[in-house]
């Protein structure tokens, strides 16, 4: 699980609690899917355009390609998005990770 450069730049440059949700949402990323390919786009971490992580002001944000959900599925989510939505994390605790697992096995 090799880190993209930018990709260690930007959680290197995160406050505290973004940088560690967004260092452990990675790595269940990469315990669940290991040949993930990680990119940088949009100013972000990025993983096969399925998901992305957004470390922000108070909280951080994993996108979630939803094209092509259920109605049904897309009430895990938070937004409006027809191709992505989120999910909220305010502090290390808000990460579950058995929840997070099931929802990026939704999607891909």
């Amino acid at each position: 699980m090799s880190i993209h450069p930018k990709v260690k730049d930007y959680l290197s440059r995160l406050p505290s609690p973004q940088k560690e949700i967004c260092e452990k949402l990675r790595t269940i990323i990469f315990t669940t899917f290991p040949d993930m390919e990680e990119s940088f786009k949009n100013g972000v971490p990025w993983y096969e355009d399925n998901f992305y992580l957004v470390g922000l002001r108070d909280h951080v944000n994993m996108g979630f390609t939803v094209a092509g959900l259920t109605e049904n599925d897309l009430k895990n989510f938070e937004g409006k998005g027809k191709i992505m939505r989120h999910i909220k994390f305010y502090g290390l605790e808000d990460v579950d990770e058995k929840r997070v697992k099931a929802l990026m096995l939704l999607v891909r």
